[in-house]
């Protein structure tokens, strides 16, 4: 007897020297989980982040031996949380485990996180209980990150120590596809969403090869574009500053008043200066966060796709193509027959999907070396 379809996405960016491990750790794993009965069914799909390196090749070689293994490759970087979004559109199964492909969660965390979703549990968080090879500095950096979100957003749901890896059931999936925002921390969209959510906990590996592209710009951006989206609490401090810079600057009007009309003005420009100053570099300060606001809604208005799918792996048992099919599915020539077929059965699979998608992938002709 075999269960419902698993689905496990996994963005990789810079990623071949680890793939082909998580691939055995997965095939020994989900083996062993059907074990006791009911067999697992299962895919991955792998999104190649538009990887400088051969992951991509790698995930082919993967594709062609494993029917199973499904992989997609990004035409430009467009950051983990919008390779997942593209891999979970592409998904399939009843539930589907976001995975990293760096190792540092183990594949053996996939059967834990089942048993709550079989219990009901719509979103199933992989809490991270320690994670080994952090410096000071990413401790702190990582604290205060994910302390500030939960205070700003007001979404007290979010693990206190982030979720780097998740199983989300298929309502949770299609409920995703009704988001189009292009700049978003996906963790804490899904803690807004409010589906029934439970908490696994479990301890970092340390990465076995590579080396994390998650860098401290990148943090800094995801929190600006976290704050941005799920908070209104800049603008409200902004009036609040305004404010009482107002009563503050009518409070030293008055005082320069009392000292003129007692024979004694203020003397010199220094007061004059301090003030022109600071109320110029609050000024810029407004300026520059109501800029980040106006910004993302200027990027949310153009609609444009969160991802164009460069290349995608050839589906096992699938013949070649010809030109005029490859044409006719609004695939370039000049792209290679086993590209051109898996790129026209990609969009023969967005085809089968919603027209009404907002965020539907573009597969696009895989560019020459």
């Amino acid at each position: 007897m075999r269960g419902p379809l698993l689905s496990i996405v996994t963005p990789a960016y810079a990623e071949a020297g680890n793939l082909e491990a998580l691939h055995a750790r997965l095939t020994a794993v989900l083996r062993a989980a059907g074990e006791g009965g009911t067999a697992v069914d299962w895919e991955w799909l792998v999104i190649d982040d538009h990887s400088p390196d051969d992951t991509f090749a790698v995930i082919e070689r993967l594709a062609a031996a494993d029917a199973r293994v499904r992989g997609l490759r990004l035409s430009r970087n467009e950051g983990s949380h919008r390779a997942i979004l593209c891999g979970l559109q592409h998904a399939r199964g009843a539930a589907a485990v976001v995975l990293a492909a760096d190792l540092q969660d183990p594949p053996e965390l996939i059967a834990h996180l089942l048993a709550p979703w079989h219990a009901g549990a719509q979103i199933v968080h992989g809490v991270r209980r320690t994670h080994p090879g952090r410096s000071a500095f990413e401790r702190l950096s990582g604290t205060l990150f994910h302390r500030l979100t939960r205070r700003l957003t007001g979404i007290r749901s979010l693990p206190a120590t982030g979720a780097d890896c998740f199983l989300l059931d298929r309502v949770v999936i299609d409920a995703l596809a009704a988001f189009s925002e292009r700049n978003v921390n996906l963790c804490v969209l899904l803690a807004w969403l409010g589906f029934r959510e439970a908490h696994v906990t479990y301890d970092k590996a340390p990465r076995r090869a590579g080396r994390s592209g998650w860098t401290l710009a990148k943090r800094v951006t995801l929190f600006v574009d976290t704050v941005v989206a799920f908070s209104h609490a800049p603008l409200r401090a902004m009036s609040v500053l305004g404010a009482c810079t107002a009563v503050a600057g009518f409070a030293f009007a008055l005082y320069v008043a009392a000292l003129a009309l007692l024979g004694q003005p203020p003397l010199g420009w220094a007061s004059l200066m301090v003030a022109v100053l600071v109320l110029g570099g609050l000024q810029m300060l407004m300026l520059g966060v109501l800029g980040e606001y106006v910004w993302r809604a200027l990027d949310e208005a153009r609609r444009r796709p969160r991802a164009l799918v460069e290349s995608a792996t050839r589906p096992a048992g699938v013949a070649d193509v010809g030109a005029d099919a490859g044409a006719d599915a609004g695939v370039g020539a000049g792209v290679g027959p086993g590209t051109r077929a898996a790129a026209v059965h990609a969009v023969a699979e967005l085809r089968r999907g919603s027209s009404e998608a907002p965020a539907l992938v573009v597969i696009a002709p895989r560019r020459a070396p």
